[in-house]
């Protein structure tokens, strides 16, 4: 894929999101966050992943208003919490979301969990949230090819977004949500992309970093571009924040992403969406 560092997809409502965004779990409120938000945004980034539970919603509003970037230009996520699942309690947190952050609208939606029982009527009220027009887009995360199937069964409006853990080490297992998204123009999704830098030490990713003379981190973040996969790597860190973005100037190759794939191990690093809260 021939991408710049601002490059966007066309989701399924027509919407253009960021192929490369930040992500800002365990960024801290306050100064942390603002850091990393304006060190990104000077780098390039223009989409920011944030969530309730993040508890940093009001920093990253923050760092959109005061950035001179104009808002059209800036892509926001940010998350439904488990403890708000329900059509009403979905509605609130919307809005408690919205407040926090002190913008506008919201670009996209997500609902982050799962959680059983209550989670179609929760997207009724995210489809509610999608038709008053102060969210652009709507979505879920960690859906795997079942929920996804439960949902699309009863959904008016089909996720635009599925954000999942997805790395080469995870990849493989998921084929059939993979799959399934891409039959329905549901945008993957990454988090954790890196695997928080367990696999870093891979003798095949770093014979293929050493290859193009990038690292591991680099590699697995093109990785997921090359598989047309929207990639949120986290990192507080200003020269990281930067590396992480010197992902354009290089594809790597047919053969070398066979590689990549075939370190699939079913290796997660966060939650594990098979155990519904």
């Amino acid at each position: 894929m021939n991408l710049k560092i601002n490059s966007t997809t066309t989701l399924n409502n027509g919407v253009e999101m960021p192929w490369l965004g930040l992500g800002v779990y365990r960024s801290t409120e306050g100064e942390e966050a603002l850091k990393a938000i304006d060190a990104a945004f000077q780098v390039g980034y223009r989409h920011i992943d944030t969530a309730k539970i993040y508890n940093n919603e009001k920093s990253v509003g923050e760092a959109v208003r005061n950035s001179n970037i104009p808002r059209s230009d800036i892509f926001v996520t940010t998350k439904l919490w488990n403890d708000d699942h329900g059509y009403d309690n979905t509605l609130r947190a919307f809005e408690e979301s919205l407040k926090r952050l002190d913008i506008e609208y919201i670009d996209l939606y997500l609902v982050h969990f799962p959680v059983r029982d209550i989670r179609k009527e929760t997207w009724k009220a995210m489809e509610r949230i999608a038709e008053e027009g102060h969210c652009k887009a709507i979505g879920v995360s960690n859906y795997l090819s079942n929920h996804l199937e439960e949902l699309l069964a009863a959904c008016n409006i089909v996720p635009t977004v599925n954000q999942l853990e997805l790395s080469p080490y995870c990849f493989r297992d998921r084929q059939s949500t993979v799959d399934l998204c891409r039959q329905h123009d549901i945008r993957l999704e990454a988090y954790s992309p890196l695997t928080r830098t367990v696999k870093f030490d891979d003798p095949a990713l770093l014979s293929i970093a050493e290859k193009y003379a990038k690292t591991p981190a680099q590699i697995l973040i093109r990785w997921a571009l090359e598989e047309e996969v929207v990639v949120i790597p986290k990192s507080s860190n200003p020269i990281r924040i930067q590396q992480n973005a010197d992902v354009f100037d290089f594809s790597i190759s047919k053969e070398d992403m066979e590689t990549l794939n075939s370190l699939n191990e079913n290796f997660l690093v966060c939650w594990d969406p098979s155990r519904e809260p």
